[in-house]
């Protein structure tokens, strides 16, 4: 069943409507998404504010953190005056004020193996904003158990990636590396500047929405494509990163 726009929509989502190959039907598409944001930091304010922006159905914030002065050099999503307010309370005060017409579901929890099927489950797709290699392949692993997209980045001092799994099109974060990184410095240790979140977390967001709208198609060679910023030099990077055919994500392509 097609969901009638109604004329605010239409005056807000102009410029998305414009866009050759997105138009009304794109829009249609992406309001009818549920997308889970795990995580409400560095990453995932820049996904949460682009998400909401653009007019996705339904966002369910995941964070059982609270707002800290520090968290505010990369953490745009929050400000001064939610300081100590819970992180998924703050988000969901921010993005009803940018866009009232997404569904915003607030989840005050940590996903961990016990209970990330569950809270995942009723979510079309899934954006992965954390802080550390555990979580990030935990909901990978899990995104492949339940078939859902998966928006992953990682970021430290002037640097980060990005990547898109869709479980039978391309690769996973496995297929980079099979085993969860050991001794690699945090934000906490190295820091971070703002802008690079900024950065990769426009670029899941940017991956979500084509994929919701209809836009996203896998590569006819299997292989996944891993985005870098080195912001140090300035240098944008694509590298292309072919399946691993012992992966655990292999038994989910349609011509193995």
């Amino acid at each position: 069943m097609v969901r009638e726009v109604n004329t605010n929509e239409v005056i807000r989502y102009r410029r998305n409507l414009l866009i050759p190959g997105f138009g009304e039907q794109g829009q249609e598409r992406l309001g009818r998404t549920r997308v889970a944001v795990v995580g409400l930091g560095g990453l995932g304010s820049p996904v949460s504010l682009s998400l909401a922006a653009a007019g996705v159905g339904t966002l369910g914030l995941f964070d059982s953190d609270a707002v800290e002065l520090s968290n505010l050099q990369r953490q745009v999503l929050h400000d001064t005056t939610r300081l100590g307010m819970r992180k998924a309370d703050s988000a969901a005060a921010a993005l009803k004020a940018l866009n009232p017409e997404v569904a915003i579901h607030v989840h005050v929890v940590r996903v961990t193996a016990e209970n990330a099927r569950a809270l995942l489950a009723p979510y079309d797709a899934v954006v992965e904003a954390t802080d550390n290699f555990e979580s990030k392949f935990l909901l990978n692993d899990v995104c492949l158990d339940l078939r859902k997209p998966l928006a992953t980045a990682g970021i430290l001092a002037l640097s980060g990636h990005a990547m898109f799994v869709v479980p039978g099109c391309s690769p996973c974060l496995r297929c980079v590396s099979p085993d969860i990184p050991r001794g690699v410095p945090t934000t906490a240790e190295q820091g971070v500047l703002g802008a690079v979140p900024g950065i990769l977390g426009s670029v899941e967001a940017l991956e979500i929405i084509r994929w919701a709208a209809g836009l996203w198609d896998g590569r006819a060679d299997g292989q996944g494509l891993l985005h870098s910023v080195d912001g140090r030099t300035m240098r944008l990077a694509t590298l292309r990163v072919p399946r691993r055919k012992d992966c655990r994500c292999a038994a989910l392509w349609s011509n193995e």
